[in-house]
């Protein structure tokens, strides 16, 4: 008789049940399915007032995220599930957990204030951390850049963030820099002169600012020039003017007979009677 009872009992709470199970089930497969529709609609608003993608996928994230947690919310209340005590619960575990996850915290909101910021964009050429490559993509853990070689680097922002960053495509003008070894022989204004007339004539090297040459040292075995021109990197690749530019300079001190020496040693040999031979 208990049993049949017992049983009753269970069977009439499960039929009561059943009806909120299926709202919530139900509740939160649409929440799912919405959370997807709202986050594209929202990044669709947002892409006319901002530029940068990252923001926009991390906006489109955190309100995708929302629509998925009030959904999950509501469809554990239909189920009279203790939603407060649970989150409390949470909070509790949180505090409690969080010192065990401080790099994955730190990296978090490092990624926050990077996206914020924006002090580089996706497809940028950066400097960061002992690494250099075009980012590829910006999480809210990490950034990704892929180096010159191919190589994928993966950096967690907080280091992104504690280090300086150089930003080598923000600006439109890149200065570069030629080291040339010209010989004590030569007359110093004259080779300064051919060397500047070369690299003007050179496609891609700008002309406001102009290319200069300064003495900058007298080494062991040259005079030590400098020569600096620029680039506008927005239109031109950096890397194939500073090839160009070489081959100008190489070409005219053939054609004009400019002696650019190998460095050189004194080599003392010392003879069996003690005399230097060199």
């Amino acid at each position: 008789m208990d049993f049949e009872m017992i049983f009753q009992e269970w069977l009439t709470s499960a039929v009561l049940f059943l009806p909120k199970l299926v709202a919530g089930i139900v509740i939160f497969i649409l929440a799912l399915v919405a959370a997807g529709f709202v986050s594209k609609a929202v990044r669709r608003v947002v892409s006319n007032r901002i530029e940068s993608e990252a923001v926009e996928k991390l906006i489109g994230q955190i309100v995708q995220w929302t629509v998925i947690v009030l959904g999950t919310v509501i469809a554990l209340d239909q189920v009279d599930f203790n939603v407060t005590g649970f989150i409390a619960g949470l909070g509790i575990a949180g505090f409690t957990i969080g010192f065990s996850l401080q790099d994955i915290a730190r990296n978090f909101i490092s990624g926050l204030i990077l996206l914020y910021r924006q002090p580089f964009q996706l497809g940028d050429f950066i400097e960061v951390s002992g690494q250099m490559g075009k980012v590829s993509m910006i999480n809210i853990r990490d950034t990704e850049i892929v180096t010159l070689d191919g190589d994928v680097v993966i950096i967690p922002n907080n280091r992104v963030i504690e280090n300086p960053i150089i930003n080598l495509s923000s600006g439109q003008f890149r200065r570069r820099t030629v080291a040339i070894g010209l010989g004590y022989e030569e007359d110093v204004e004259r080779a300064m002169e051919i060397f500047l007339e070369a690299v003007r004539n050179v496609a891609g090297v700008e002309t406001e600012p102009e290319p200069m040459i300064q003495v900058m040292s007298m080494d062991d075995s040259d005079l030590a020039l400098r020569l600096f021109y620029w680039v506008d990197q927005k239109q031109n690749s950096p890397l194939k003017v500073h090839t160009e530019v070489l081959k100008a300079v190489n070409r005219a001190s053939h054609e004009h007979q400019i002696n650019l020496p190998y460095p050189t040693q004194k080599v003392l040999v010392q003879q069996a009677d003690g005399t230097d031979q060199r």
